[in-house]
Formats: C-alpha cells, sequence, structure tokens
C-alpha cells in the first residue's frame, strides 16, 4: 500500500501566504471602494481577518495602496498585530 507522507509545514505555509494574499488583496478593494464612495469593508472585518494570521497582508496593503495609513487605531493596531502574527508563526513552526 502506497503511504504518503504530508509535510504539515508546506502545507501551513501555503495556507498563511494565500491568507495573506486574500486580506492584502481585501485592502485594495476596500480602498477602490472608498475612492468611488460605495459600500465598504468593515473596519472590524479588517482587525479580525489580520489577528487571524493576515496581518503582513494587511499592513503591506495599507502602505502600498496608502490606505487607513491616517487611522491611529491601524498605525498602531495592525503593526502590534502583525508583531503578534509573527510571535504565533514563530511558535507554531517550533512544535511542528
Amino acid at each position: 500500500m502506497l503511504e504518503l507522507e504530508i509535510d504539515y509545514r508546506l502545507l501551513i505555509t501555503l495556507a498563511i501566504v494565500v491568507w495573506n494574499i486574500i486580506t492584502f488583496a481585501m485592502m485594495k478593494v476596500d480602498k477602490t471602494r472608498a475612492k468611488k464612495s460605495k459600500w465598504r469593508i468593515k473596519e472590524k472585518t479588517i482587525f479580525i481577518s489580520a489577528f487571524l494570521l493576515g496581518a503582513f497582508g494587511v499592513l503591506a496593503g495599507m502602505y502600498i495602496f496608502r490606505h487607513k495609513t491616517k487611522h491611529w487605531s491601524f498605525k498602531i493596531g495592525i503593526p502590534v498585530i502583525t508583531i503578534l502574527n509573527f510571535i504565533t508563526i514563530c511558535y507554531f513552526y517550533k512544535i511542528l
């Protein structure tokens, strides 16, 4: 019988990368909608997405698209969440 060995680190890495691409795109969508005065993504949704290991994408989107950079909650909150994401990822890679 053929046994399949799963590399969990690779799967987790791919999931985190894909999720951060999604959160990055979310910032672009919100910026585009803001320019057109259309329905927007709630700030709460952005923060929750960042907290769920998507902070790298949100942070990159903030500065590349110059979006939410004047809001103190984002200026302080997203970098703090990014550091927490980094610590969490490092911890999980240590135990796997």
